[in-house]
């Protein structure tokens, strides 16, 4: 055989393997790289004729790809957990076409990405993708096509993999369209695929999406990066009795065939799919709730105050620029809260309590439409800039609707969730309660926490209070919000926002009050805890120091217990419960009177059936696990989950039966949530 026919064979076997450190320019050095592939030289790959012998033998098969641990660096110099270049090429647009196949669990189609070049002679795009199946990849250029070489590196652990679209020598600056044809892997980590029976009508399957952090590189080959945002059509193939939902909006719809648009610009977290046998009910003018036949009616009164809630959030902010705002309650998998999709927010059934004392979770979604979808961190090592922005928006939404202690109690309230987190959680790595983080070998689903949220937000009612409050502060954050709309930023964007908006007024003095070190970059809680009003926290911290002081038999009879309390001061008593240190003969005696004194067994509200679980717990009650384990089997909503089973991991007689369940349902869960989880119960 010819050596060109040898070098031939031997490039298209290696764009086949994907085996990525091929010089295709240099076909003579790629055949070089391919043979020591092929001869077990270097790392190992796939193939049923291939062994460490040499070829046509039928030996010991090798893996396709060999999973790295992530202990390797920055992956890109914006983004340490993305491949992507954003500084030399930049999605625009991107047109997907997507047919649904719920007997593979796969997404099936194409991509076309309009590309911004920023570079001269850029010789590759490189993309991120988690177990994706590329079939081709495609140069459009003057109404001809041109194929274009492609592949793919191995796996880094927790983060996925780099597409390399190699392109032509001599590729200028401007705009660039590529198609990639692709399917998804039937266990892809930003999607969930349900049967009929785990949905409600039980009569249809039922899929979704969560691609934040990094997940929407498993379901489209793109710049997943939050420093990338780009716009978006789509045209997605389903079953005809199905309805087809995404964070955009609907342009055209038919039996099978939704076609989408969204014309606002989304990092690529913010791309998602829901689709189910789903019905809608209105909330307002431009606003409707979508969920299964048997609970929308519930939801839709559960949320009737998102119209007034998007009207508050609008005064303070500013124009709201998506035009629809759509909530869908979601399957109990779902593992946040909230998601603030753009035009769609999905949210847990979880908040279905039946008096709306769950709601304001809606709040917080709203509020992300101006504080992250509308101004974006730059990477999650500046997370607090979404979420942190976000509870500061809530909260006021909050005070606007309910007063200024509830404002004031809120904020408190979310200090002692922190401090939880702090204290479990995050114990292990301190560094990762800082308000910037440095992620360069830790990915943002490992780094996830409520640091970012309560600290953050912490900072900001600081800073609102040292330039004088509310009247002040409001003003300067809708100029913050409209100077960076649309864009992407990081901690000092804001830092030159504060600096450019106060520094010729009479509170440029407060600037230098600021330690920027102290806030960012100090481990553990604020550092500086603001005044609040503490007349509601008051009575919770009382409430929690009495019944972890007093026995039962002090207890019973006792006045004092038995004071009348809103259901956020008993969620927010349980919490200060469970941090307390000591708790006073906690027996079943004691945990059955703390139901029956605030009828918790009867509650269908999730937040507090979560800290009676974790009571259940601490008291060491072992003929209640199987209690426990349905709770934890109910949802599978990473707040709640996470510390069950972190809490059930500590208690020597209840892990194996917590590590059996877990197992027994880690596949109804999304790959985030299984994941976390295999790591808090020490399996990972």
């Amino acid at each position: 055989m010819s050596i060109a026919k040898r070098v031939q064979q031997w490039a298209t076997f290696a764009r086949t393997w994907h085996i990525y450190d091929c010089t295709w320019q240099n076909p003579f050095e790629s055949a070089k790289l391919v043979k020591n592939h092929l001869m077990g030289l270097q790392k190992p790959i796939y193939h049923p004729m291939i062994s460490t012998r040499g070829l046509c033998t039928f030996h010991k098969l090798l893996p396709i790809y060999q999973i790295q641990k992530r202990n390797m660096g920055r992956l890109g110099t914006v983004d340490p957990s993305s491949y992507s270049q954003p500084d030399l090429i930049t999605t625009e647009h991107s047109v997907l076409n997507w047919k649904v196949d719920f007997g593979a669990t796969k997404l099936q189609g194409s991509v076309l990405h309009r590309f911004k070049v920023l570079t001269a002679n850029l010789d590759k795009i490189l993309l991120d993708v988690r177990d994706i199946n590329v079939t081709n990849a495609t140069l459009l250029a003057g109404g001809s096509e041109l194929p274009i070489n492609y592949f793919i590196s191995d796996a880094v652990d927790d983060i996925g993999q780099k597409l390399t679209l190699e392109l032509p020598s001599g590729t200028a600056k401007g705009s660039l369209n590529v198609r990639i044809d692709y399917e998804t892997s039937s266990s892809a980590s930003g999607l969930q695929w349900l049967n009929p029976t785990q949905t409600l009508g039980k009569e249809h399957p039922y899929m979704f999406s969560q691609c934040q952090a990094i997940h929407a590189r498993s379901v489209i080959p793109c710049q997943d990066t939050p420093a990338v945002k780009f716009t978006y059509d789509a045209t997605v193939e389903h079953p005809n009795e199905l309805t087809a939902l995404m964070s955009a909006l609907i342009d055209k719809k038919e039996a099978g065939k939704t076609q989408f648009k969204q014309e606002v610009p989304i990092p690529a977290y913010l791309v998602a799919i829901a689709i189910g046998k789903l019905v809608s009910r209105p909330l307002g003018e431009n606003s409707n709730v979508w969920a299964e036949e048997a609970i929308v009616d519930a939801c839709a009164e559960e949320f009737s105050e998102t119209a007034t809630m998007l009207k508050t959030a609008s005064e303070l902010c500013g124009p709201y620029v998506w035009k629809q705002y759509d909530l869908l309650v979601m399957p109990p998998s779902f593992p946040y809260g909230g998601m603030e999709n753009p035009c769609l927010t999905f949210v847990t059934p979880t908040l279905l309590a039946g008096d709306k004392s769950l709601a304001d979770v809606v709040a917080h979604e709203i509020a992300h439409s101006w504080t992250g979808n509308l101004v974006t961190n730059k990477n999650f090592e500046h997370f607090w800039l979404n979420e942190g922005f976000t509870v500061f928006v809530e909260s006021k939404i909050v005070g606007r609707m309910q007063g200024a202690k509830e404002l004031d109690f809120k904020m408190l309230s979310n200090l002692t969730d922190l401090q939880e987190c702090i204290r479990t959680q995050l114990n292990k790595t301190p560094e990762l309660t800082k308000l910037v983080v440095d992620l360069s070998n830790c990915g943002p689903d490992d780094a996830f926490s409520s640091v970012p949220y309560i600290k953050g937000s912490t900072f900001l009612r600081y800073l609102e209070d040292l330039f004088g409050g509310p009247t002040v502060f409001e003003p300067f954050l809708r100029d913050y919000l409209k100077k960076y709309a649309y864009k992407s930023i990081e901690t000092n964007d804001f830092k030159s926002a504060l600096y450019d908006y106060f520094i010729n007024t009479d509170k440029k003095d407060q600037l230098s009050a600021v330690d920027w070190d102290l806030w960012l970059s100090t481990e553990g809680m604020p550092p500086i805890i603001p005044k609040f009003d503490e007349s509601l926290a008051n009575v919770t911290k009382e409430l929690a120091s009495l019944w972890s002081t007093k026995s039962v038999a002090e207890l019973n009879g006792s006045a004092e217990i038995k004071k009348n309390i809103s259901i956020h001061q008993l969620i927010d008593f349980l919490g200060k419960l469970i941090e307390s240190k000591d708790i006073v003969d906690l027996t079943e005696r004691k945990i059955e009177l703390l139901e029956s004194t605030y009828n918790l067994k009867n509650s269908k509200n999730a937040e507090i059936r979560f800290r009676l679980n974790r009571l259940i717990i601490r008291a060491r009650l072992i003929k209640r696990l199987d209690e426990i384990l349905e709770f934890a089997n109910s949802n599978f909503r990473m707040k709640f989950c996470r510390p069950i089973y972190r809490d059930l991991a500590e208690w020597t007689e209840a892990k194996p039966a917590a590590i059996r369940n877990f197992v027994s349902v880690k596949d109804q869960m999304m790959a985030v949530c299984s994941h976390t989880i295999e790591k808090d119960l020490g399996l990972k």
